[in-house]
């Protein structure tokens, strides 16, 4: 399926990126916020930015978007069960 989004032409412009660039920057943003709010899965989300998975996942902590979601407490408990 297809969206059409209106945006001003200066807008990519101002970001020093061609169409292109700024349509994939856009996409790319998009996913990553539908990932980080658990909404989509890494593998969807890879999918809407139209790049493969490790390298969304590589990518989406540009966007300030963890790739493990653990509490303190959880990392904790998982460092002392790697530790055994």
């Amino acid at each position: 399926m297809t969206i059409t989004i209106d945006y001003p032409e200066e807008l990519a412009t101002s970001l020093h990126l061609s169409t292109r660039e700024f349509e994939s920057e856009f996409r790319m943003a998009a996913a990553a916020k539908l990932f980080e709010l658990g909404r989509i899965s890494s593998g969807r989300a890879a999918e809407l930015a139209g790049i493969p998975r490790v390298l969304f996942l590589k990518r989406v902590g540009d966007y300030g978007v963890p790739v493990f979601d653990l509490t303190p407490e959880e990392l904790e408990q998982d460092f002392i069960n790697a530790s055994r």
